[in-house]
């Protein structure tokens, strides 16, 4: 699965880290239907250390579609509401 971080690149993720993906990305989902910026912030940070860490970046000049975008670090909770509202999976 190619995952893309806004304004950083992407990543080749594969096997368990693909499973940990998921479960960091219904916690993200969980939190981001509330109002905590603070448990947002923190969920939100698992997610792109989980990619950045277990996924293999992809090279610069290869053009590769993406299965998964995410904001840029440092979004906040309101910015990625209205992103992921407006940009359903």
């Amino acid at each position: 699965m190619i995952v893309r971080i806004l304004g950083e690149g992407q990543y080749d993720l594969e096997g368990g880290a693909l499973e940990a993906l998921k479960k960091a990305d219904t916690a993200l989902v969980d939190v981001v239907a509330g109002t905590d910026e603070s448990a947002f912030a923190q969920a939100f940070h698992a997610v792109l250390q989980l990619v950045r860490t277990r996924g293999t970046p992809v090279a610069v000049d290869r053009l590769v579609e993406s299965d998964l975008v995410l904001p840029a670090d440092g979004t906040t909770l309101a910015e990625a509401r209205r992103m992921f509202t407006e940009h359903p999976v």
